[in-house]
């Protein structure tokens, strides 16, 4: 309806207004309800994805792809049909890189010093240059000028109060109810006998705060980072 609105606003087409027949329009709202529509997954296929459950172990994004659509769930987890690589996610990996990489070489310090800001930048832009291919020409431009400042930006805000006694990329498994589970923690800080469990986002943090709300009567599964923390 935008491209009419514009093409009668700049133009002298004619737009002919097509009047529909109840009867049509009722029957076409029938069909789009009809349960018949619903995909279904042939029998056949059902010995296949026994075989793969029986290995499967559940991590919070399947459980919440999983939430969201059950068959994207069982395209991506169960047939694990390759998709097309995210903008947005490629960026938040490269954001996660330089954040693993700035605490594991300062593990690695015999003095436990951080890296300077130049190297902690630098990881970044290398994780983006290899991941080259995941942006268009103005997608890498904008994004790595925007990454180069929120680090910068975060860098200068928490160097000096970032906590060295940490654990990155702490992998955990475990089962509940008989349903083995896994998950990655990005970061554990101790403090004495409190541990703070931090897991890097790089969203909107407007439509974040959202996704960190509990089980309503709207949404009873609660957001996606309530599971992941109830998750962990």
């Amino acid at each position: 309806s935008m491209f009419i609105a514009e093409l009668t606003a700049s133009s002298d087409i004619a737009i002919e207004k097509i009047i529909l027949e109840e009867q049509l329009i009722s029957r076409f709202s029938t069909l789009r309800l009809s349960d018949t529509l619903s995909p279904e997954i042939e029998r056949h296929e059902s010995v296949y994805i026994d075989r793969v459950l029986e290995k499967f172990v559940m991590n919070v994004t399947a459980l919440n792809s999983y939430l969201r659509c059950p068959l994207s769930f069982y395209y991506k987890n169960i047939l694990r049909i390759p998709s097309s690589k995210n903008e947005s996610l490629e960026f938040g990996s490269a954001v996660h890189f330089a954040l693993e990489k700035l605490f594991r070489k300062m593990q690695e310090s015999k003095t436990e010093k951080f890296p300077d800001k130049a190297a902690f930048i630098a990881d970044f832009e290398w994780y983006m240059h290899k991941h080259r291919e995941s942006f268009t020409k103005e997608q890498f431009a904008r994004r790595l000028e925007y990454g180069d400042e929120i680090l910068g930006n975060y860098y200068d805000q928490n160097i000096n109060s970032f906590h060295k006694i940490v654990a990155v990329e702490q992998s955990l498994r475990g089962v509940i109810n008989g349903v083995p589970i896994k998950g990655k923690l990005d970061k554990l800080e101790f403090n004495g006998k409190i541990v703070h469990i931090i897991d890097y986002k790089t969203g909107d943090p407007e439509n974040g705060g959202k996704k960190i709300n509990g089980p309503s009567e709207k949404d009873p599964n609660g957001g996606d980072y309530w599971r992941q923390a109830a998750f962990y």
